[in-house]
């Protein structure tokens, strides 16, 4: 019994006796001029074409283009590099180009973004992970899900598979460190006479960032003011703001910042002579030989050298954002709480301040203890029995102590 015919807009099957294969045809659409729209497929087997015919049926119900069954991974993370970066900063544009050409496309490039799973996304992170740092790991698997979430708008994909994995640990990486009391009174008194111990002695007593310093303007500087403090407003980053609204902060400057900003003018204007026309006015802070500013590649050059003068100190083993993490781990030890150390630092909660310099953190919360101390310790118990023997003493009828003190 032949079965009958199919129901109207749910396509066809018919035998291609040239091709000796099973022919699906569906019409998905038309176009501005009103031409009809036809997407076909083709299988050794019918069932083979009605399955195709099924899938083809499905993406129209779902709203997607069926123009984009072929697309692949490369094809629309290219794409994203091309369209999807507007607004970005050139270092970020390049950093995404390099591991989307580098670890994206490579591994998942040449996979049809409909037929990509959970597990494939899954089986190429943890093949990152031999080699690449969780954090890279983490940009890396961002462009990607950014790359198809761009597809979905676009009715290219149905779902953004990436957002249904985790990011794998990836090599453990080198754990930062901090200078104790002792290192950074050697730093600071050690490293008076380079040219980059104004640098260090605002990084490491303020607690700003390397990025925020080298951004920082003389005229967000109040060397005379009572106290005398910096505004930390901007940063080396695209539009020129700090990274989040609660870094925007204005910082009281220690003496000793006080001290080492001045004398940072005065070298700033003699190298302003001796560069003579070559000066370049930038008004920043921490410039180059000729005013221009410094990027990350400068101030880690300039932070080693001035490091190689210091006694117990391997220039090789710090980075100047170590400067930060001391700053954070000496008033840790001071006992400044985490609430107030996090606002000097520009986080919006504890909870980045914890996680990010938790090797610094006082480890032991001990007000707990020092105030039971205080109240139940066995001096504060003795002061206590001492005194009620006093007031008891106190409260005797005159006759019975006088009674008490003869015996009788």
């Amino acid at each position: 019994m032949m079965s009958g015919r199919r129901a109207r807009g749910d396509g066809g099957l018919h035998w291609d006796e040239k091709r000796q294969r099973w022919i699906a045809t569906a019409t998905t659409g038309y176009d501005g001029r009103g031409k009809r729209q036809v997407k076909r497929a083709s299988g050794r087997t019918k069932t083979e074409a009605r399955d195709k015919l099924r899938v083809i049926m499905r993406d129209v119900s779902d709203g997607l283009s069926v123009a984009g069954s072929g697309v692949t991974v490369e094809w629309v993370v290219r794409d994203w590099l091309a369209f999807g970066l507007v607004n970005r900063s050139p270092r970020t544009v390049e950093l995404n180009r390099y591991l989307c050409e580098t670890y994206v496309i490579p591994e998942l490039g040449a996979r049809k973004v409909r037929a990509l799973t959970p597990a494939d996304v899954e089986s190429w992170l943890q093949l990152l992970s031999v080699d690449l740092s969780k954090r890279t790991i983490q940009i890396a698997r961002a462009c990607l899900s950014r790359a198809i979430r761009r597809a979905m708008q676009r009715d290219l994909v149905g779902r953004n598979v990436v957002e249904l994995t985790e990011v794998p640990a990836g090599r453990a990486g080198r754990v930062s460190k901090a200078f104790t009391a002792e290192m950074a009174d050697a730093v600071l008194v050690q490293t008076g006479a380079d040219r980059f111990h104004a640098y260090i002695v605002v990084s490491m007593l303020t607690g700003a960032r390397t990025e925020e310093l080298r951004a920082l303007r003389w005229e967000h500087v109040r060397l005379e003011a009572d106290p005398a403090f910096m505004e930390v407003w901007r940063s080396v980053r695209a539009g020129g703001d700090t990274k989040t609204r609660r870094s925007r902060r204005t910082i009281a400057l220690p003496a000793r910042c006080v001290a080492a900003l001045r004398l940072e003018a005065d070298r700033q204007a003699r190298d302003r002579q001796l560069a003579g026309p070559a000066w370049q006015e930038s008004g920043l802070v921490f410039t180059s030989l000729v005013g221009t500013a410094m990027d990350a590649a400068n101030v880690r050059r300039y932070f080693r050298r001035a490091l190689a003068g210091v006694d117990g100190v391997e220039p090789g083993e710090w980075t100047p954002r170590e400067l930060r993490h001391s700053f954070v781990s000496l008033l840790s030890d001071a006992g400044v709480p985490i609430e107030e150390i996090a606002r000097l630092v520009g986080h919006s909660g504890t909870t980045v301040t914890e996680l990010v310099y938790r090797h610094q953190l006082r480890p032991v919360i001990q007000t707990g203890a020092t105030v039971m101390d205080r109240l139940f310790g066995s001096a504060a118990v003795q002061a206590r029995s001492h005194a009620v023997g006093h007031a008891g003493h106190a409260a005797e009828d005159p006759a019975t102590a006088r009674s008490r003190r003869t015996g009788s």
